[in-house]
């Protein structure tokens, strides 16, 4: 190997960013349904502080399971929903504070900012005072959620024994430009609902679906309003020939559910009605691309001591032939001449004055 060594200029040197793409199907019974019997499935692991509920592929306590998001639910202190009386008050209200302080943030005055249906905090407009949160394992998000490309697949009917009779789709429709960066968790964008359930009342003239949430790309995190099982008449985006979906087996509203039952019931609840999410996710793969040139009079010759033999170059039979070297390893070093990288070329390059390379190393982080 030859020991001689050559600046890279600046020029030499040019750094790239590439974006990889894997879909993430999550099918409605591995939601609910396929580890035991519903809402008691091995895969659905509840806690004793009763906060979230996680979902996992396949039993949790088997080795082979991989968590893959929790859901939990809660409301606004300034939500009509908010009383001392209701099961879990304090909690449901400091699950929705944590997840707008880290989410959305503070105002001037301290205060944590409740989450905006369209993104646009300044301009004040509708809040999302009561939903459900699903937060997704770096398993599955890796570097975040590919914008444009976010798909739920709810049940909306008023029975709850027949959840799917009638379906929304949520996606977040033009996140591929029309996203925010308002957040302190980086990039959001507005999941809309829509399906012949969906009120035209309230649907976007640009998308013409109904906003129903936000997706936070970096975070992982999704949004859903409790809007999205309510009709017209109560407040929701559903039409009221729909009406407004029953949540348990007790046939309660959202409201009443959200109010009365504990946050794990409610996970069981949105469960109930998940028929598919699905979204594809991004790995951002950095390089550094290192443009290594032999010029024709450089590198000709090698300071390995088998180069020579008696003092003669083992690769001329006269003196008269040109030097001959062979190229097998590039060596990229520090300015204080350290070995950083090494790379090893499939085959060796056969190097005279009367040829010049340009070696591409690349370096991916």
């Amino acid at each position: 190997m030859a020991s001689t060594f050559k600046d890279i200029k600046p020029s030499d040197r040019v750094s790239t960013r590439t974006l990889l793409h894997e879909a993430i199907p999550i099918t409605g019974t591995i939601v609910s349904g396929t580890y035991g019997t519903f809402p008691n499935e091995d895969n659905i692991k509840n806690f004793s502080h009763g906060m979230f509920q996680s979902v996992y592929d396949y039993p949790y306590l088997s080795s082979s399971a991989n968590h893959i998001f929790d859901i939990t639910c809660g409301y606004s202190s300034d939500s009509p929903l908010f009383d001392a009386s209701y099961t879990q008050n304090s909690k449901k209200r400091n699950i929705y504070n944590q997840m707008a302080q880290v989410c959305v943030g503070y105002d001037i005055t301290g205060s944590v900012l409740r989450f905006d249906e369209d993104g646009d905090i300044l301009a004040g407009g509708a809040k999302i005072k009561e939903g459900y949160f699903l937060n997704f394992t770096r398993l599955l998000v890796k570097d975040e959620i590919k914008k444009g490309t976010v798909s739920l697949t709810v049940g909306v009917t008023a029975s709850y024994s027949a959840p799917m009779g009638e379906t929304v789709t949520i996606t977040d429709a033009g996140g591929v430009n029309d996203y925010r960066v308002n957040s302190p968790v980086g990039e959001y964008g507005v999941l809309y609902a829509s399906g012949s359930s969906v009120d035209s009342s309230v649907t976007s003239s640009t998308y013409n679906a109904a906003p129903c949430g936000l997706v936070y790309y970096q975070a992982g995190v999704m949004v859903l309003s409790a809007s999205l099982f309510k009709d017209i008449t109560d407040g929701g985006i559903l039409t009221d020939a729909n009406g407004t979906s029953e949540m348990n087996t007790s046939g309660e509203s959202i409201v009443a559910a959200l109010t009365g039952s504990e946050i794990s019931g409610n996970a069981d609840n949105l469960r109930h009605r998940i028929q598919n999410i699905q979204f594809n996710n991004t790995v951002e793969l950095n390089s550094t691309i290192y443009f290594c040139r032999a010029n024709h009079n450089e590198f000709n010759y090698s300071s390995n001591p088998t180069y020579l033999s008696s003092s003669q170059i083992r690769v001329k039979q006269i003196s008269s032939d040109e030097p001959i070297s062979y190229i097998t390893t590039v060596g990229l070093y520090s300015e204080n001449n350290e070995l950083l990288a090494v790379g090893k070329l499939s085959e060796p390059l056969k190097k005279t004055p009367a040829n010049e390379f340009t070696i591409r190393a690349r370096l991916d982080y």
